[in-house]
């Protein structure tokens, strides 16, 4: 294809060390307890809330850093608070990030997350850089409904494994992507596939170079977007004006981080976020 954003040569470093790292840690981790029990301890668990989305939908995230921003916390955080508020202002599923060293995440924050969500029906979603169906069983474990996959970080091999993975264990997939590439690599792996499970397609404006926002990406791809699986925004979405953006664009749900874990009311914004999207289609749908 013509002009393409990126080339998968010219993909940073950065990516490629958090998968590095992620794969070691998948190391670490099958020393101590075999895939065989952890399908076990995970097929004990309860059936996570499944995901259910209406005319607009935000994923709220929580998250402590960013390595774009640094920290976004103080001492005074409290994530029960955060998660609450996330419920309150109308979150449609909640992400959850696990990667520890950037991010400072780790699965006690997914299993504890999804254990005070189970009530209120709202799914869990473990945001990581996922190389391992291992990591999809570690997610189920925890009690999540859903995994991110970052498409560019694996091999189609590997991503078959952990698509098929996912759907053995009814955990809904929202795949990341970064340009067309990724975008038909996507098509390829979907089309025709027998998944049960909800597949969602993300499009990261964060460009993995220099961790900046390009808002334009949205744009750029959303003619390529798969029609058949529901497109998600992730990444530079702050302020209601973004929302209406990517709304007009297609995107019915956006995945919001940063904006929402610096707000000195979340539950506020996230409300308000929320009504930007569904009044700029025209929903009726209330809150």
């Amino acid at each position: 294809m013509k002009n393409k954003i990126s080339d998968k040569s010219e993909r940073c470093s950065f990516l490629d060390r958090m998968t590095k790292s992620s794969r070691a840690r998948v190391r670490k981790a099958k020393a101590l307890e075999s895939e065989v029990a952890l399908l076990r301890r995970a097929s004990l668990q309860p059936l996570p809330p499944p995901l259910v989305l209406g005319d607009f939908n935000i994923i709220a995230e929580l998250k402590r850093r960013s390595p774009a921003m640094g920290n976004l916390i103080d001492t005074t955080f409290a994530d029960e608070n955060q998660l609450n508020a996330y419920v309150e202002g109308g979150a449609s599923a909640i992400s959850i990030l696990t990667e520890p060293e950037e991010f400072k995440g780790c699965l006690t924050d997914l299993r504890d997350a999804s254990t005070l969500l189970f009530k209120s029906g709202i799914p869990t979603l473990r945001k990581d850089f996922l190389t391992d169906s291992y990591q999809v069983l570690e997610a189920r474990a925890a009690g999540a409904s859903g995994i991110l996959v970052i498409v560019a970080s694996l091999s189609n091999s590997e991503l078959n494994t952990i698509l098929n993975c996912a759907n053995e264990n009814g955990l809904f997939i929202l795949l990341e992507c970064f340009d067309e590439q990724d975008l038909e690599r996507l098509s390829t792996m979907c089309i025709n596939s027998n998944y049960n499970v909800p597949i969602l397609c993300g499009i990261n404006c964060r460009d993995l170079k220099t961790l900046q926002v390009d808002f334009e990406r949205f744009c750029q791809l959303a003619p390529q977007l798969p029609p058949e699986l529901p497109a998600v925004a992730e990444s530079g979405i702050n302020s209601e004006e973004d929302i209406k953006a990517v709304a007009k664009l297609g995107y019915r749900t956006v995945l919001i981080g940063s904006a929402l874990m610096q707000s000195k009311n979340t539950e506020e914004k996230l409300t308000s976020l929320k009504k930007a999207g569904l009044k700029e289609l025209g929903s009726t749908e209330c809150l």
